[in-house]
C-alpha cells in the first residue's frame, strides 16, 4: 500500500515543445520590419516637409536656356541645407523614439535603424523632388526670353545617404547610452 502512494506524477498531456528555428526569430523579424516601416513613413513625411520649407531659386529663360543670377545660385544651395536640417531632426526624433519604445534587442534595433534610416533618406529625397518644380531646362527651351522659371529641388553630394542615418544614430545613441541605466531597471 505505501508503494501506491509514492507513485510518480503522470506526465502532462501537453508537454512544452522547445522553441527553435523560425519561431525563435519571428519576434526579431517583426521588430525589424516595424522599425523599418516607421522610418519609411517618417521619410515620406519628411520629404513633404522638406519641399514645403524650401524656396525655389528663380532663373530666367534667355535664348532658350535657363540662366540664374547670383541670388539664384546662392538660393540653389538652400535645397541641400533644408534637406540636411529636416533629415537630421526627423532622424533624431524617430531614432530616439524607436530606442525608447523597442525593448527586445538592441542589436536588431541598431541594424533596423540603419536600414530604415537609409530607406527614409531615399524616400525623403524621392518625395521632395517629386513634389517640387520640374527641371527648368526643358521649360526654358520653349519659353520666351526673360520668362521667370523656378529651379528644381536638388541635393548636392551624398547628403541623402548621411543626414537621415546620422540623425537617427545620434538619437539612438543618446537613448541607449544616456538612459541605459533607466532601461535596465524598467519592468
Amino acid at each position: 500500500m505505501p508503494e501506491q502512494l509514492i507513485a510518480p506524477p503522470a506526465p502532462s498531456p501537453r508537454a512544452e515543445e522547445p522553441r527553435g528555428g523560425w519561431r525563435l526569430l519571428l519576434p526579431y523579424a517583426v521588430q525589424a520590419a516595424g522599425i523599418v516601416a516607421v522610418f519609411a513613413v517618417a521619410g515620406v513625411l519628411a520629404g513633404v516637409v522638406w519641399e514645403w520649407l524650401w524656396t525655389p531659386p528663380v532663373g530666367l529663360a534667355v535664348h532658350h536656356q535657363w540662366i540664374q543670377d547670383e541670388g539664384g545660385l546662392r538660393a540653389n544651395f538652400s535645397g541641400t541645407g533644408t534637406y540636411v536640417l529636416v533629415a537630421v531632426v526627423a532622424g533624431f526624433v524617430v531614432g530616439a523614439g524607436v530606442a525608447l519604445l523597442v525593448r527586445r534587442s538592441e542589436l536588431v534595433t541598431l541594424v533596423a535603424v540603419l536600414g530604415g534610416s537609409l530607406l527614409a533618406g531615399w524616400l525623403m529625397h524621392r518625395v521632395g523632388t517629386a513634389l517640387g518644380p520640374p527641371d527648368p531646362h526643358p521649360l526654358a527651351a520653349s519659353a520666351k526670353d526673360l520668362t521667370e522659371i523656378p529651379g528644381k529641388l536638388v541635393v548636392s553630394g551624398d547628403s541623402t545617404l548621411r543626414a537621415f542615418p546620422g540623425g537617427a544614430l545620434i538619437g539612438l545613441t543618446v537613448i541607449f547610452l544616456g538612459l541605459s541605466r533607466h532601461r535596465a531597471t524598467r519592468p
